[in-house]
C-alpha cells in the first residue's frame, strides 16, 4: 500500500447555525401534503446583539448589571444639541466633570440619523478632548454615564479616547460593585471592543461566592462573549449553576452553554445530563435560538441524552432539526428519522444555505455514512448549489474541503469541484492564507480521488506537499496513537500471530498449513559473481551423490534465468530438500543451485523479476476504535469506511479486528484472533 495512503486524519467542521426563533414547524403527515415553496419560508435572520441578551428580560434585576437600549427617553432637539457644542467653545477647559457628562449625555439622545454629523463635528472633538483631559476626576458613576453615551452615540471602536477610558476603566475595578462591574463589561461589549485587561483584573477582583443569580448568568454572558476566563473560574461557576439549576429558566440555561461554548469551557457530563432532562421536559417553551446554543454544548461536550434528541424530533421544524442532526453527527449518533427528515427539507431549501451551511450537512450525511431515502435529488441539489456558490467558498476554503470529502464518504466524486479544490491556485489559497490547518484535507482528497476513479485527469497535489503530510501524519501516529497502551498490546498481538519482527514491513505470504512465510515478492533477483564452468559441472556430475537423485520431483516454483541450456536440464530436477554437500564439504542447498542457474555469462539477458501471481492475497488488517462507529451500534463511520473501501481498490483483503474483540484481549485468547485473519483467507482461497 503506498505510505500516503496508510493514514487518513479525521476532520473536524465547525457547525453553528442560529434562527430567530422556533416556529415549531410541524412535519407533514403524509406524502399527499404539498411541499411549502421555497418563497413561503422566512429568511432567518437575528441581531447578534438582541438575540444572545433575551435571558435579560426575564428578570427585572438584569437592569442593573446590563446595558438596554429599549428604554424610552426624551430625545434632545437638534437646535439644543447645536447650543450645547457652542458652550463647549466657550467654557473650554473650564468645563467641570459633571458639565461634561451632562453634555455626552444629552448629545447621545439626537435623533439616530445625526449622530454622523455629531461625530465629524470639531466642537464634539473637543469635547472629547477635554473629557479626557479631567479623567481622573469622574467619579465612577459618572464614567458609566459617558460609557452610556458613547454606545448610544457609537463612538468607533478604534477612536483613541477609547484607549485612555480602558485604562481608567481598569484602575477603578477595585473597590466597585459587582453590578457596576458587570455593566461597565457589558457596555464594552455594546460598543463591539476587546478589552481583555479590564477582564483580567475583574476576574481577579470578583467575589463569586456572593454573586446572585442575575449576576451569575450575566457573568458567564460576558465572558463568552470575551472568548476566555481562567479555568478555575469557570469551574467555580459551573458549581454554581449546578446548585441554582432549578432556578435558571429555560433562556439562561441556553446563555450558561453559550457563554461555556463561546471560551471553550465544557461543562460536566453530569450538569449536561441534568440540562437535558430540564429542556426534555419544557421541549414545546424553548426558543429555537436557546435550542442551538444548548445543541451546541452537547457536540462540545460529547455527552449524549437521547431522550432529549428524540423528543426535540416530533414538534421541531427544520430550522432546529439542523441542529439536532449536527448534535447526532458529533455523538456518532444515528437515527433514520431525523436524517431522512433533514434530507426531505434539503432540497426545496438549498437556495437559502450558505457555504456552512452546505458543509455542514454533507458532513452530517457522509460522516454517519447514510444515504437519504431522496439521495440522488438530495445530491444533485447540493452539489449543483456548491458551484453556484463557488466564489463564496474561495473566502472559506475550510468549507469546500469539507463538503467535498462529505461526499467521498458517501462515494459521490464530483470531479469538476474536485479538481477545482485541488488546483494549484485553491491549494495556495488553503494552506498559505486560511486559518485553519487544511493539508490533510487535502491530502485525504486527493488520495481518494486516485484511488477510486482512476480516469480522473485533472490537478493533483505536489510531491512536497505530499510527503510534507506523508510526515505529519506519520509524526501524529507514533506521538498518539502508537503509545496506547490498547493499540501497543493489540500490534504485539498481530505481530505474534504474523511471524515476528522478521515479518516487520513485507506482505506476509502463507504455507498451504497457513504458516507465515516471511518473504517479498518484490525483491529483484540480481547477477552474481559465480559462473558455470566445465569443471563446475564435472564436480557435480561426477560426484558420489547423483545415483541419489529423484528424476520425478516438483520443479521449482519460482523462475530461473539461466544462459546454458545444458546447466538448466542438468539443475532443473534436483530435488528442493537435499542438503548434500560437495567431496570438498560445500553444502549443495537451494541457494546454491540458484546462484548456479543466475549467470552472468550473458549481459544482454535482462535481470529475472518474478512475475506477478494471481494467487497472492494481500492481507489487510484493520484495528478497530471504540469511536469509529456510531452510538450503540457496529455501524462503521464515514472515514473508516472510505478507508477500508480504498483497501480493497488497492487490492488488500481486509480483515477487521473489531474493538469489542481485540480491546479485552488477553495472552491465552490469542488462538481466536489467529483463527478469525486466517479463516478468512482460506474462505477466499477455497
Amino acid at each position: 500500500m503506498p505510505s500516503r495512503f496508510k493514514m487518513l486524519k479525521s476532520i473536524t467542521s465547525s457547525r453553528s447555525l442560529s434562527s430567530e426563533k422556533n416556529n415549531m414547524l410541524d412535519f407533514p403527515q403524509s406524502k399527499n401534503e404539498t411541499e411549502p415553496k421555497l418563497d413561503e419560508y422566512e429568511a432567518e435572520i437575528y441581531s447578534t446583539k438582541e438575540d444572545p441578551r433575551k435571558f435579560q428580560q426575564y428578570r427585572p434585576e438584569y437592569k442593573f448589571v446590563c446595558y438596554s437600549n429599549s428604554t424610552q427617553l426624551v430625545c434632545t432637539s437638534v437646535e439644543e444639541g447645536q447650543h450645547l457644542l457652542q458652550q463647549v467653545t466657550f467654557q473650554k477647559s473650564d468645563l467641570a466633570p459633571g458639565i461634561i457628562t451632562d453634555y455626552f449625555d444629552k448629545l447621545s439622545h439626537l435623533m439616530t440619523y445625526q449622530m454622523e454629523s455629531l461625530q465629524a463635528n470639531t466642537k464634539f472633538a473637543m469635547l472629547c478632548r477635554y473629557s479626557v483631559e479631567k479623567l481622573q476626576q469622574y467619579t465612577y458613576a459618572e464614567l458609566i454615564r459617558i460609557l452610556k453615551a458613547f454606545v448610544r452615540i457609537e463612538i468607533s471602536v478604534t477612536h483613541t479616547m477609547l484607549n485612555v477610558y480602558e485604562v481608567e476603566f481598569c484602575h477603578r475595578v477595585w473597590g466597585t460593585s459587582t453590578d457596576d462591574l458587570l455593566l461597565t463589561a457589558d457596555m464594552w461589549r455594546w460598543l463591539g471592543r476587546s478589552v481583555p485587561c479590564f477582564f483580567e483584573i475583574l476576574y481577579m477582583e470578583l467575589r463569586w461566592k456572593d454573586l446572585n443569580l442575575p449576576q451569575l448568568i450575566q457573568l458567564i454572558y460576558v465572558i463568552g462573549e470575551g472568548r476566555r476566563a481562567p479555568q478555575v473560574l469557570m469551574q467555580k461557576l459551573e458549581s454554581m449553576v449546578l446548585r441554582r439549576l432549578d432556578s435558571i429558566n429555560l433562556e439562561e440555561i441556553s446563555t450558561v452553554c453559550l457563554g461555556f461554548f463561546k471560551s471553550r469551557n465544557g461543562l460536566s457530563e453530569h450538569l449536561m445530563r441534568k440540562i437535558g432532562d430540564n429542556v426534555s421536559d419544557h421541549v414545546e417553551d424553548i426558543s429555537n435560538y436557546a435550542l442551538v446554543n444548548v445543541l451546541k454544548m452537547f457536540r462540545f461536550t460529547h455527552v449524549d441524552h437521547l431522550v432529549f434528541l428524540k423528543r426535540l424530533i416530533p414538534s421541531m421544524g427544520s430550522p432546529g432539526i439542523m441542529h439536532v442532526a449536527l448534535s447526532c453527527s458529533a455523538l456518532h449518533y444515528l437515527n433514520e428519522n431525523i436524517m431522512n427528515a433533514v434530507a426531505s427539507t434539503i432540497p426545496d431549501r438549498v437556495a437559502y444555505c450558505r457555504s456552512k451551511d452546505l458543509a455542514n450537512t454533507l458532513w452530517f450525511f457522509g460522516a454517519l455514512k447514510y444515504q437519504p431515502l431522496n439521495a440522488n435529488q438530495f445530491y444533485t441539489a447540493l452539489v449543483l448549489q456548491i458551484q453556484n456558490k463557488l466564489g463564496e467558498f474561495k473566502k472559506f476554503p475550510e468549507h469546500i474541503l469539507t463538503c467535498l470529502l462529505g461526499l467521498v464518504f458517501a462515494k459521490c466524486y464530483p470531479l469538476d469541484l474536485i479538481g477545482f479544490a485541488l488546483s494549484e491556485e485553491f491549494v495556495k489559497l488553503a494552506t498559505k492564507e486560511s486559518l485553519f490547518e487544511l493539508k490533510k484535507d487535502l491530502f485525504t482528497l486527493d488520495g481518494s480521488v486516485e484511488i477510486a476513479c482512476p480516469e480522473y485527469t485533472g490537478s493533483h497535489l505536489s510531491l512536497e506537499l505530499r510527503q510534507e503530510v506523508t510526515e505529519m501524519l506519520q509524526s501524529f501516529s507514533r506521538q498518539d496513537i502508537c503509545i496506547k497502551p490498547e493499540v501497543l498490546e493489540a500490534a504485539t498481538l498481530i505481530g505474534s500471530m504474523l511471524g515476528g519482527p522478521q515479518s516487520n514491513n513485507l506482505e506476509i505470504h502463507l504455507y498451504i498449513n497457513n504458516k507465515p512465510i516471511p518473504i517479498s515478492v518484490d525483491a529483484k533477483l540480481k547477477p552474481i559473481a559465480i559462473q558455470i564452468t566445465k569443471d563446475l559441472l564435472d564436480q557435480l556430475l561426477d560426484s558420489n551423490w547423483k545415483n541419489n537423485l529423484h528424476k520425478d520431483v516438483e520443479t521449482s516454483r519460482t523462475p530461473k534465468c539461466v544462459t546454458d541450456k545444458m546447466a538448466l536440464s542438468l539443475l532443473k530436477d534436483y530435488p528442493k530438500q537435499l542438503n548434500l554437500a560437495f567431496p570438498s564439504g560445500v553444502p549443495i542447498t537451494d541457494n546454491l543451485i540458484s546462484m548456479l542457474a543466475v549467470s552472468r555469462a550473458s549481459p544482454k539477458s535482462p535481470v529475472c523479476t518474478p512475475k506477478a501471481r494471481s494467487d497472492v492475497l494481500r492481507l489487510a488488517i484493520q484495528v478497530s476504535n471504540r469511536n469509529h462507529y456510531c452510538y450503540a451500534s457496529r455501524h462503521l463511520l464515514g472515514l473508516h469506511n472510505l478507508k477500508r473501501r480504498q483497501l480493497k481498490q488497492l487490492g488488500y483483503v481486509v480483515g477487521e479486528i473489531p474493538f469489542w474483540e481485540w480491546f479485552p484481549l488477553l495472552k491465552p485468547l490469542r488462538n481466536s484472533p489467529h483463527q478469525k485473519i486466517f479463516s478468512s483467507v482460506d474462505y477466499l482461497r477455497g
